[in-house]
């Protein structure tokens, strides 16, 4: 498939973005995190604030953007992290954010890799490296993988607690 940037695929969106989330962590990389970590002080809007602008547009435009977050429970450091971050990285822009517990999925089938899709037509899968680090992408607009990374989301999205029900154990 061609490259597409990732300015692309949310410009080219017309109706759906969907964000599968499935690790306990993401490396300690982000600076956000590390402050929050060390209890630093950090500026949350500026930080988020490139994310949020291109949420916005893009929901601006029509497109639903919805993102689920696979969890492990008592749930780790980083998604604390994410947890308490959500208002302002991802609702701020107009995402909707849904949690599910890796122990109410057991019976799911699941994609091996978190994975963005666009109109369900192309899944953007991110690797990450044992630690959590990024560990690069892939574009696939297979048919058959589409929509089994459809039907993943959906069925994680209709188990998920929307955000602000969800209490992190």
């Amino acid at each position: 498939m061609a490259t597409a940037t990732w300015d692309d695929l949310f410009a080219q969106c017309r109706r759906s973005a969907l964000h599968l989330e499935m690790r306990d962590g993401y490396g300690t990389a982000s600076p956000g995190f590390r402050a929050w970590r060390d209890g630093v002080p950090f500026d949350r809007t500026a930080f988020d604030a490139p994310w949020v602008n291109l949420v916005r547009r893009t929901v601006a435009r029509g497109v639903v953007i919805r993102r689920a977050r696979l969890v492990s429970e008592p749930v780790s450091d980083y998604i604390r992290y994410e947890h308490s971050a959500t208002p302002f990285a991802n609702l701020a822009g107009g995402e909707q954010v849904r949690w599910l517990s890796r122990r109410r999925a057991s019976d799911l089938a699941l994609p091996g890799n978190d994975f963005w899709l666009f109109d369900e037509r192309v899944v953007l899968f991110h690797f990450h490296s044992g630690s959590g680090e990024p560990a690069g992408h892939e574009l696939c607009d297979d048919p058959s993988v589409v929509k089994f990374c459809l039907t993943a989301f959906e069925r994680v999205w209709e188990r998920g607690i929307d955000h602000a029900e969800y209490k992190p154990l």
